[in-house]
């Protein structure tokens, strides 16, 4: 089962445009990197609040990614970017369906 989570967080005011720019490149960086299924950050309907999709083959992967050395210096820059903390849900996939 792959690991997937979504992180919800809120972009201090006047830093949107930085935080855009950072996330698309954290995006082109992730679509190379082993063991990465899925990454996108998202613009959610409440004015300051985004989101990032995250999907790995497996936890070690995802702290893989976190440990790049190409991904670090931006990670701490977008969360510098940010106005408080993030709230991360894992999620799951659904149990196989079985024959009725």
């Amino acid at each position: 089962m792959a690991f997937s989570f979504l992180s919800r967080f809120r972009i201090a005011a006047g830093k949107e445009g930085e935080f855009i720019t950072l996330a698309r490149q954290m995006e082109a960086l992730a679509a190379d990197e082993p063991g990465t299924l899925g990454y996108q950050f998202y613009a959610l309907e409440e004015p300051g609040m985004f989101a990032v999709y995250e999907r790995f083959v497996d936890e070690a992967a995802d702290k893989a990614h976190g440990a790049y050395p190409h991904n670090q210096p931006l990670i701490e820059r977008m969360i510098a970017c940010m106005d408080g903390s993030y709230t991360r849900e894992l999620l799951y996939d659904l149990p196989a369906t079985e024959a009725q």
